[in-house]
């Protein structure tokens, strides 16, 4: 009857952690840490704004914080409940999808801050050898969309599918601000440059191809009966994790599909976990008859907590 969904790269922001820092769950932070070999702990409370847009820096700052925020529901729920029920799916948008995997089983916490840490140095490379952009696209549908980046020349790409009338595109500079053009003649509400720091999930992301592949090649996955829902493909998975993951780098994030896929499972609450609110919003364009809340801080465990027992009919 839960979805748990987890949050990609832009969701991070200056000082993020510092509302958890004094809670047993940031026990996380320290532990992987020491995995990665970096200060996770300063990058959650002192890094500014600019610093933590660097990819290798967002990529790993926001799989922690979201893992703190998951070790802090599974505190507050009774022991196994998000592995066996109430839990229907998990989910997690681009770099959440690494996320969601920790959080069904199929990688520990430490595989998973290893892989995110390979996958933000590679993304970051490949933006830098083909620097590009992206832009979210509001008020116009998927197939409007994408038949303004087929008439650019310098190269754009839809990136992500995220809501009704929500896409995002990606491609070099140019490319993004001609399809700009193309998608305002065609009756756009806006088109809004985001500040990230590459072309992501676009053929601009091939250099960093072989790199990513050769990490998740040395993970360990393991089949889970929690399902994870893909962003290559918006269907439910238990096994083959990898494929996926490096299938996802260069592919779209069809997230509007995987939300409309965890709705017809049965999902009723669907819970953010991590830093930002903005896989909330979609939900609420997207999935209209659920329910939503998010856990983006130790004052948020409180009401999920009650939320869940409304659902379930009982103390959780």
């Amino acid at each position: 009857m839960l979805v748990l969904l987890f949050p990609g790269q832009g969701s991070q922001r200056a000082g993020m952690g510092g509302p958890w820092r004094d809670q047993p769950s940031w026990e996380v932070v320290e532990r992987l840490s020491d995995v990665t070999g970096r200060d996770l702990a300063t990058l959650l409370l002192d890094a500014g704004p600019d610093e933590l847009r660097m990819t290798a820096n967002a990529q790993i700052a926001t799989f922690t914080l979201s893992l703190v925020a998951l070790d802090a529901v599974r505190r507050a729920l009774p022991p196994g409940a998000v592995e066996r029920g109430p839990v229907t799916a998990v989910g997690g948008h681009s770099l959440g999808e690494y996320t969601a995997l920790v959080a069904a089983g199929a990688l520990s916490a430490e595989d998973g801050a290893g892989l995110v840490q390979a996958r933000g140095d590679a993304m970051q490379a490949a933006a830098e050898a083909s620097p590009g952009t992206m832009a979210a696209v509001l008020g116009l549908g998927l197939d409007e969309v994408e038949e303004a980046c087929r008439q650019v020349s310098a190269g754009a790409w839809v990136a992500n599918d995220n809501a009704p009338g929500q896409v995002v595109v990606a491609g070099s500079v140019a490319g993004v601000e001609e399809a700009g053009g193309h998608l305002v003649r065609r009756g756009a509400k806006r088109v809004i440059q985001l500040q990230v720091g590459g072309a992501f999930h676009s053929p601009l992301m091939a250099s960093a191809q072989g790199r990513l592949d050769a990490a998740l090649a040395g993970a360990s996955f393991s089949g889970t009966t929690l399902p994870v829902v893909a962003n290559v493909d918006a269907r439910l998975h238990t096994d083959g994790f990898g494929a996926l993951l490096s299938a996802q780098l260069c592919s779209r994030v069809r997230w509007r599909e995987s939300l409309l896929e965890l709705g017809a499972l049965g999902g009723q609450l669907f819970v953010e976990l991590g830093p930002g609110t903005e896989l909330s919003g979609m939900v609420r364009r997207t999935v209209t008859e659920v329910s939503r809340a998010n856990v983006s801080g130790p004052e948020d465990i409180g009401p999920l907590v009650g939320q869940v027992e409304a659902l379930m009919g009982s103390p959780a």
